[in-house]
């Protein structure tokens, strides 16, 4: 039988398997019919902290575990290179004279060091005594109470086991069961990829260790780890097993359970980290008390008060918002066989909503600790040498790992960013001063670290300025602190904190701007993150000035901080300076082509399908560009995705999904959001014909490749920008709905101004509309044509008809 037969009989089978009409998929649950074998086929837990990535194993099972808190390093030294502002007015003089090339090199003179590493904590393994071939298996994870199951038997015994992270007890969990009595034999080891000793005491698996010093690394470059004794986070990870019934046992590494029918394994894990700055050793937290506190506590309490105080906790944050698309054909398959219909073109409807409501699962999971907000890989990394070191992309991924927090209703989420930010703006001061001769406000950079790094990164002059060299994230995290305030309306936190921070950004990007030929302000030296131009003569660079990108976050910085010291009524003279220098700044380009130009010339792109879109900030997640208030602008921008093209990235598809729903265009939006659930192999599996590319990952993991978790972010974010757009006057309901879901309903999203959203629709009309104030005040919804104006108490609620 030849290979194409087999390809051939295979492709008509699965075909069979998507369109067979059986029971609906859950909008809820990942479930898969074998064990993971790759890090992108497991399940992830977590609590905010902790976090577990579960492969269900049926002879072995792996866990591997996390503390957002562990990362190389200790608190930086902002003024690393003191004199690099120094090189400032060269770079601006050799960009005056047009010397590209020139400003290219000397803007490598302003770098610093580039960031710490997010580090794994270690690894659990449960190894089986019985050994045999498992039938009836079932792996799965259901987001609507954040608990992962496995099932299977063998040799006529039915196991389970049961997992979840628990925040209200900060533990992890695992019940295991048998239905035959005395049928449960397993070992118990823990192991870390990180310094670290490994003992029994008292029945307590222990294990202690601590991070490295340093990561010397280029990025995609195995590291040089540094570590020092008496240096570093330490960090510490505790297990114990409670029986029902057989005997625990143990060698100096290693606990045994033998004869049980029933027992519940206990996880605790805690780190040193007391802080961005904090030495984490002479200053650290007791890690051993912490982890040792929580494990007691917890293994006081039954498994069922553990796991319904866990399930409250967790559902009284997913279970605000419901999205359902109408009726759905879509057959009950595993999720990765599911992936790999919908890929081949299959409506599932339930598929499009468990995304988005994955999206919310692991924003929850992964961000609820303040000052360490979620990282590229937002808590789950197994890696010692993890990509991009998985820290904090502040030039889009970041930033996007939050889009989703206040529309989604998850604005508490979004604390562990503003509390980054603050700490940001510390280390920020002395980097505004001694990396660009700002002297006031604060400034940060393309990465930062769980230490607030601010500098520019680069390795002192090693790496390329198209991505080294970029100052702006400052004036772009502002804007989240804007968002944060107009859709809680708390002006309490605007005034103590938020203010504060905008204005400093601002500041700084006062400070930063100079006067060009033409007499508009512009910035010197600029570049847009990690893009190129292209000249006539061939050069490629990245260093040039008046980039529409930096122009873009500088509008939006001023304007929302202008508007918050209105709200404020505070610093009128300094809101005055804002006003002035916003109605100075360059004004947007529209290119030969018809696009938004990215550079302050009508150059070319080096890549002109390149996959950051920074140019259209103001678009989305900016919004001073829009169809109806600059309809020239919001046309170059369509222009400009058009010539992009739709195929990248994970995290890019992402953004660009949003840019198209603030176009309004609901079907080129969904056509890209099905795109975004591509299904793409795991890393390091060999298949014949393998699927890669930017997608989806079998456990619904972003495929930027490798995984970055900014992609379910930006894609779950998209979903509410198609049904919801607002802004501190309007609500727009369904902006860009597609065709595909012209029926179905939502309740819980959130739009500006402190007001919630319940619809329904049919034929894309709306059916049903409810909206409600969480503070009161006044809106404009808006559908299609219609308009209406509201004005609500607060708590109150109000059904509308159009």
């Amino acid at each position: 039988m030849n290979s194409t037969f087999i390809k051939k009989a295979f492709l008509i089978l699965l075909s069979s398997f998507c369109y067979t009409n059986l029971s609906a998929q859950s909008k809820n649950v990942l479930w898969y019919k074998q064990p993971a074998e790759f890090f992108e086929e497991s399940l992830v837990l977590g609590n905010g902290k902790m976090g577990a990535t579960v492969f269900g194993g049926v002879n072995s099972d792996k866990i591997y575990l996390n503390d957002i808190t562990l990362w190389s390093g200790e608190p930086v030294n902002a003024n690393m290179n003191p004199e690099a502002y120094k090189n400032i007015p060269a770079i601006r003089e050799a960009l005056q004279n047009e010397n590209y090339k020139l400003a290219e090199e000397l803007n490598k003179k302003v770098q610093g060091k580039n960031s710490e590493s997010y580090a794994p904590l270690g690894t659990l393994e449960i190894n089986n005594s019985e050994k045999g071939k498992a039938v009836n298996y079932r792996r799965e994870l259901d987001i609507s109470n954040a608990v992962s199951k496995v099932s299977y038997e063998m040799a006529g015994i039915k196991y389970t086991r049961e997992y979840f992270v628990s925040a209200p007890d900060q533990i992890m969990i695992i019940k295991l069961t048998a239905d035959q009595k005395g049928a449960l034999n397993f070992d118990i080891n823990l192991k870390s990829l990180l310094k670290s000793n490994v003992e029994v005491r008292n029945n307590i698996l222990v294990m202690t260790g601590s991070a490295p010093i340093h990561e010397n690394a280029g990025y995609n470059v195995l590291p040089k780890y540094l570590a020092l004794k008496d240096r570093g986070t330490r960090f510490t990870g505790l297990v114990q097993i409670k029986k029902t019934d057989g005997k625990i046992t143990s060698s100096r590494e290693t606990l045994t359970l033998k004869d049980a029918t029933e027992a519940v394994i206990y996880v605790s894990v805690a780190t040193s980290f007391n802080g961005f700055d904090k030495n984490p050793a002479s200053e650290g937290l007791d890690d051993i008390a912490i982890a040792a506190q929580n494990l007691n506590k917890a293994f006081e309490k039954p498994f069922d008060k553990l796991k319904e105080s866990h399930i409250a906790d967790y559902q009284k944050f997913y279970n605000r918002v419901d999205l359902n698309l109408g009726k759905t054909t879509a057959p009950d398959l595993p999720t990765d066989e599911r992936l790999l219909c919908y890929a081949d073109g299959k409506e599932d409807k339930n598929l499009e909503i468990l995304y988005f409501n994955y999206g919310r699962y692991l924003l929850i999971s992964s961000s609820r600790t303040l000052g360490v907000p979620a990282n590229l890989q937002g808590l789950w990394n197994p890696h010692l040498s993890p990509p991009w070191s998985s820290n904090y992309t502040m030039n889009i991924n970041l930033e996007e790992n939050y889009w989703l927090a206040e529309n989604t209703n998850l604005s508490e989420m979004h604390k562990s960013l503003l509390s980054f930010i603050k700490n940001l703006s510390v280390t920020g001061k002395v980097t505004a001063k001694t990396f660009y001769g700002v002297d006031k406000g604060w400034a940060a950079a393309h990465n930062s670290d769980i230490w607030a790094m601010t500098n520019p990164v680069g390795q002192f002059g090693k790496e390329d300025p198209m991505w080294a060299c970029w100052p702006m994230a400052g004036a772009w995290l502002s804007t989240h602190i804007w968002e944060h305030y107009i859709f809680t309306q708390n002006e309490t936190y605007l005034k103590k904190e938020g203010y504060p921070l905008m204005k400093g950004a601002a500041e700084f990007c006062l400070g930063w701007l100079v006067t060009d030929k033409k007499g508009n302000l512009i910035t010197s030296p600029s570049t847009s993150p990690e893009n190129q131009y292209k000249l006539e003569d061939g050069f490629a660079g990245a260093t040039f000035y008046g980039g529409t990108a930096d122009l873009a976050m500088i509008r939006e910085c001023f304007d929302k901080t202008i508007k918050a010291s209105k709200v404020l009524n505070t610093d009128a003279a300094f809101r005055v300076k804002l006003e002035t220098a916003l109605s100075k700044l360059h004004p947007y380009q529209i290119g030969k082509k018809g696009n938004l130009q990215e550079w302050y010339f009508d150059w070319d792109d080096q890549d002109p399908k390149h996959r950051h879109q920074s140019q259209l900030f103001g678009l989305f997640p900016g919004d001073h560009i829009t169809p109806l208030k600059t309809p020239d602008l919001a046309e170059a921008s369509k222009k400009t995705l058009e010539i992009k093209g739709d195929e990248t990235t994970g995290w890019s598809k992402g953004w660009r999904i949003n840019l198209w729903a603030r176009l309004w265009d609901g079907n080129r939006a969904y056509k890209m959001f099905r795109e975004l659930l591509r299904y793409v192999d795991p890393d390091g599996k060999k298949t014949e014909k393998p699927r890669r590319g930017g997608g989806t990952y079998p456990n619904l993991f972003d495929a930027h490749p490798p995984f970055q978790i900014d992609g379910n972010f930006g894609g779950a974010a998209a979903v509410a920008e198609m049904l919801v757009q607002s802004d501190e006057n309007e609500i727009r309901l369904l902006p860009a709905l597609p065709d595909a879901w012209a029926e179905g309903s939502v309740k819980g999203i959130c739009a500006r101004g402190g007001f919630e959203i319940e619809m329904a629709w049919s034929n894309k009309n709306l059916t049903h509309v409810v909206i409600s104030s969480k503070t009161g005040g006044k809106t404009t919804l808006i559908f299609g044509d219609k308009k209406q104006e509201i004005v609500l108490k607060k708590g109150e609620k109000k059904e509308i008809n159009f």
